[in-house]
């Protein structure tokens, strides 16, 4: 290769390297070391709502000395973001199940069809993206509500009574239906990205050797199915441990989730410094798991 060449490909691969790691120290580590900031901070009748408000370095040592960690003490004093955080975490963890318990069968069956069909099925999956989220969501408030669809078309089977209703809206039954909804997409479409690529021999020679198929399932397809289980069970788990639309328009006053609890201290208190607390811990509940995830994927591989 000539030295021309050479000099030429270096920014190339310098660049490649550099763009990913500017993107997020821009549009993660920034924002990020803001919100830790404001979570230090002390709430205050202000604009911006906190104090201390950093006014150039030559002030940095007063600065400094004003940031507290006040705000932590309380999440862990004040029981209802306890139960908030563990709210979250228990609506996440059984939603993501419903989602893995319902769209693996789909997405099995989507790559065990005929190739000519899959285009088609593909676009069935992906074609409620085409529809604004917050539209989707308030069309399920006009089918679960009393004297919504749902309960006309029970009533029209004969299976409620004409005085009878459906009481699923404003429960947390319509948080778990309206986000394994809105999700299932973001789980069946890792999933087949893992089961479209599993060889088909596999399967065949585990039948040739008397294999049973509910066994040859579990010896051979779902363990070389479980890149795309954990992909898509991480992909769900983690924004609807946030989610906050489903929550506040399907769910009643009993459904406690920290993303609801989130904008109610920012836009309601306006307690700014504990929201950011709030989010902090939030975010650090869900990193680090991941992270330490992928160091043991690491070490294993």
């Amino acid at each position: 290769m000539e030295p021309s060449a050479v000099s030429h490909s270096r920014p190339s691969r310098w660049l490649v390297v550099v763009i990913p790691y500017l993107w997020l120290a821009l549009f993660f580590l920034a924002p990020f070391f803001i919100i830790l900031k404001i979570s230090l901070s002390d709430s205050d009748i202000a604009m911006p709502p906190y104090t201390p408000v950093f006014e150039g370095f030559s002030q940095l040592g007063d600065f400094l000395s004003q940031l507290d960690v006040e705000n932590y003490l309380y999440l862990t004093e004040d029981p209802l973001y306890i139960k908030a955080y563990l709210s979250s975490l228990r609506i996440a963890a059984i939603s993501t199940l419903l989602l893995l318990l319902i769209g693996y069968p789909m997405a099995l069956a989507m790559a065990r069809s005929s190739a000519k069909i899959r285009p088609t099925l593909l676009m069935m999956v992906i074609l409620p993206f085409w529809t604004s989220f917050l539209i989707r969501v308030y069309a399920w408030i006009g089918i679960l509500k009393p004297e919504g669809l749902l309960t006309m078309l029970l009533q029209s089977l004969h299976l409620l009574g004409p005085d009878q209703q459906v009481q699923l809206f404003r429960t947390e039954y319509a948080v778990f239906i309206g986000i394994v909804y809105s999700y299932l997409p973001f789980m069946v479409l890792p999933l087949y990205s893992a089961l479209e690529k599993l060889d088909g021999t596999l399967l065949e020679a585990a039948s040739d050797l008397g294999c049973p198929p509910w066994k040859a399932f579990w010896k051979i397809t779902f363990p070389l199915s479980l890149p795309g289980v954990i992909a898509g069970s991480m992909i769900c788990f983690i924004p609807i441990t946030g989610e906050f639309v489903i929550p506040d328009l399907l769910g009643g006053a009993d459904t406690l989730m920290i993303g609801k609890t989130l904008w109610v201290e920012f836009f309601g208190n306006r307690d700014w410094p504990l929201a950011s607390a709030v989010a902090v811990v939030l975010l650090a509940m869900l990193v680090i798991p991941i992270v330490i995830y992928q160091n043991q994927q690491q070490k294993a591989a």
